[in-house]
């Protein structure tokens, strides 16, 4: 349809009583005018939807021939740019013959094109319906605009990922269809370890790369469908949908964990930064988003103090560890006055000799209500507190003061935390402690982390002179965990290099590469006149393969764990301890405690046993009497944890159960089932946890479990198991 053909059909349609002072020619220039000016420009459509006029202007700013539009379906020429179905909208009106405006849309065969604003209203002529005619408006400009506003307020503008307010919502409305749909969501809480180092060395530009890189790698290390959001600072949530095996979850976690602790190389240097990561299930852990986010959190936090850079499944019974870990960290600095820390101190030796040439200094702490807080739980409780230096400082003065007691050929080493050397009187407190202990400082071996140089390079190097001037001994701990190059090793006048304990620990699982980075740091240490230490060796084939390494001083439990002040005093008698390696002293099992009671169930009846020991293969209970070997049991761990199990050996009261599915790391040092029976799946049983028998499970997980009901059962207690 030409523009003159365009204009008599509007001004039939929309001019009737109106009196027109304007001949046809000089409306059709004035059209024209608009056309081209690029206000505005025109459409129309026949009877059937089929565009029959558009203005050239358009086609232009589509880059589409004009040919190519004309006579096609206005609906299949133009497609929604908001996505919410306007296009079979557009078709519904075009068809309904109903006005319509502000649709937005581009071209179908441009999809990255212009977006234009479209208007029309249907025209007729007489009782004959003739089609539409219409208006648009090139909105490109404004429609990016607002989309980038939209945009910034549901993105995260530094690292592209959902932001909280959006991680709120999605979470929320998810959880709320799942409830009703019956179905799993997991939730994770991540938390970077020791970013906040990072952003406070080497700067907050650093800090903002180092952020995006680590959500470029989150995007890579979860291949399952997922919604990844950057709560602020340096932590991160992960939505996974319709999962609720703990396999999977822990899998993804830990490759989470492993793919994060890689070095970053940034403009400002190269870091080295870990990840803990908290896990909650719904409807396990939870059914709103605050249930579940909480549960994730406690699980985060477990997984911070238990050591970082591993993840937690949320339990129970994490809010009143939580609670007293909160209540340890602000009572630490009344733990110093009230003298409750004291010193352990683990052996290190001559790897030749086998002699003992220094102790290194562990901290623990008597507890009133907790008893003993080992050196492993004290560095964690320690981590980030305020007392660093307080307690540091404390530590270098004990340590100087008991050393005085042994012999001069002995040393001790005490760790700096990276707190206390940068803090302004560190040197000072060092001079004093070895004044008012008269130790010689050539005794005394300080460790020093390689995190250090992520500070004020002149203050490092000011500092570690000074130590130098001062006489103590300096070690470079931690070395090869990655935080920076080794230029400093050419000035910093360090006397040892004590080698990374995870870089140990894979030489000792592989034995190839990580063995060459020994020998490579060996040599390193051997041409600028520095010994070497390795600590954290457990066995005895370890030890061999890093003695043919040239490691000259070894630590570990392969020779001793950390002993006290008085067990130093009596192995120090006769001035040469000798300590003989034993493959046979093993690294004490952070697991928690397995002797409790639960329930096992064996057809409609329940029975309370204790559970002696657990695997990942099987079970030790005691407490039934006369169980033949073959029977079968639900083995009721707890928190909707039913493990299918098989009696394969019995003597008297005790039985070994053999699992029918093994169970899985729970990120903790613990085990726990790789899946739980479902809440609604409990309710829909109307019974309680133990009264389902070894069958109903079964059918529970090929049914209940997922999709289908679950009968009745009763709970039948017995005093004396009754064999089927």
């Amino acid at each position: 349809m030409p523009l003159k053909g365009f204009l008599s059909s509007i001004s039939g349609a929309g001019s009737r009583g109106a009196v027109s002072r304007l001949s046809d020619g000089e409306k059709l220039a004035m059209l024209d005018d608009l056309e081209q000016s690029g206000l505005g420009w025109f459409w129309a459509s026949d009877p059937q939807g089929n565009l029959t006029y558009l203005s050239a202007t358009i086609a232009d700013r589509l880059n589409v021939p004009l040919e190519e539009i004309i006579g096609q379906p206005l609906s299949s020429v133009f497609v929604p740019v908001d996505r919410d179905g306007r296009t079979k909208s557009l078709a519904l009106m075009l068809g309904a013959q109903k006005s319509f405006s502000g649709f937005a849309v581009r071209a179908e065969k441009r999809p990255d094109g212009a977006v234009l604003r479209l208007s029309g209203q249907p025209s007729h002529r007489g009782s004959t319906y003739e089609g539409f005619r219409g208006t648009g408006w090139d909105i490109t400009d404004e429609y990016y605009r607002e989309e980038e506003t939209a945009r910034l307020a549901k993105y995260d503008s530094l690292t592209g990922l959902s932001n909280r307010h959006r991680m709120k919502s999605l979470i929320e409305t998810t959880l709320t269809a799942f409830k009703a749909a019956k179905r799993n969501c997991a939730l994770m809480m991540l938390d970077l370890d020791k970013f906040k180092h990072v952003n406070d060395t080497l700067g907050h530009a650093a800090g903002d790369e180092l952020l995006k890189q680590v959500s470029d790698r989150l995007r890579r290390s979860i291949e399952v469908e997922c919604e990844i959001g950057r709560l602020g600072g340096d932590e991160f949530q992960v939505m996974i949908p319709d999962v609720d095996d703990r396999g999977e979850l822990g899998e993804i976690a830990m490759k989470i964990i492993t793919m994060l602790k890689q070095p970053y190389t940034l403009e400002e240097g190269r870091c080295v930064i870990g990840c803990s990561v908290g896990i909650a299930v719904a409807p396990h852990d939870g059914v709103t988003m605050d249930e579940v986010v909480r549960s994730a959190d406690l699980a985060l936090y477990a997984a911070k103090n238990g050591g970082r850079g591993q993840y937690r499944f949320f339990s129970g019974e994490l809010e009143n560890e939580a609670i007293f870990r909160r209540r340890l960290e602000e009572n630490l600095g009344d733990a110093v006055r009230r003298e409750q820390l004291f010193l352990k101190y683990e052996p290190i030796v001559d790897a030749s000799s086998e002699a003992v040439r220094a102790l290194e200094a562990h901290i623990c702490w008597m507890h009133d209500q907790r008893g003993e807080i080992d050196e492993e739980e004290f560095a964690s409780i320690l981590d980030g507190s305020s007392q660093v230096a307080e307690v540091g400082t404390w530590a270098i003065k004990q340590a100087c003061t008991h050393a005085t007691q042994w012999p001069d050929t002995i040393r001790v080493a005490v760790n700096v935390p990276v707190a206390l050397f940068a803090s302004d009187g560190f040197i000072d407190a060092v001079s004093e402690a070895l004044k008012e202990a008269d130790l010689s400082p050539h005794r005394l071996e300080l460790e020093v982390s390689e995190a250090v140089f992520f500070g004020d390079t002149d203050a490092v190097d000011r500092t570690l002179g000074r130590l130098f001037k001062l006489g103590v001994r300096l070690t470079l701990d931690e070395f090869g965990s990655g935080y920076s190059s080794l230029a400093y090793l050419r000035r910093a006048p360090f006397d040892a290099i004590k080698i990374d304990e995870k870089l140990i620990e894979e030489a000792g699982r592989h034995d190839s590469s990580e063995l060459g980075l020994v020998r490579a740091i060996v040599a390193l240490a051997g041409a600028l006149e520095m010994d070497t230490i390795a600590n954290g060796i457990e066995s005895t084939e370890l030890l061999a393969r890093l003695k043919t390494c040239g490691v000259k001083r070894m630590e570990g439990p392969v020779y001793s764990d950390p002993v006290g002040v008085e067990v130093v005093a009596k192995e120090l008698v006769g001035e040469n301890w000798k300590i003989t390696p034993s493959g046979d002293r093993i690294k004490r099992s952070k697991r928690r405690t397995v002797y409790r009671r639960i329930n096992v169930i064996h057809d409609d009846h329940s029975y309370e046993v204790v559970l002696r020991n657990l695997s990942k293969t099987g079970a030790l209970i005691q407490g039934l009497d006369e169980v033949p070997k073959g029977t079968q049991f639900v083995v009721d761990l707890g928190g909707g944890q039913l493990a299918v199990a098989t009696v394969i050996r019995s003597n008297g009261d005790t039985q070994g159960l053999e699992f029918e599915q093994p169970l899985i790391d729970d990120g903790s040092g613990g085990l726990c089932t790789r899946n739980r029976v479902s809440p609604y799946a409990l309710a829909s049983a109307g019974a309680p946890l133990a009264a389902l028998s070894p069958g109903s499970y079964h059918k529970m997980q090929g049914g209940a479990l997922g999709k289908g009901s679950v009968p009745q059962f009763t709970y039948a207690p017995q005093a004396r198991f009754e064999a089927a």
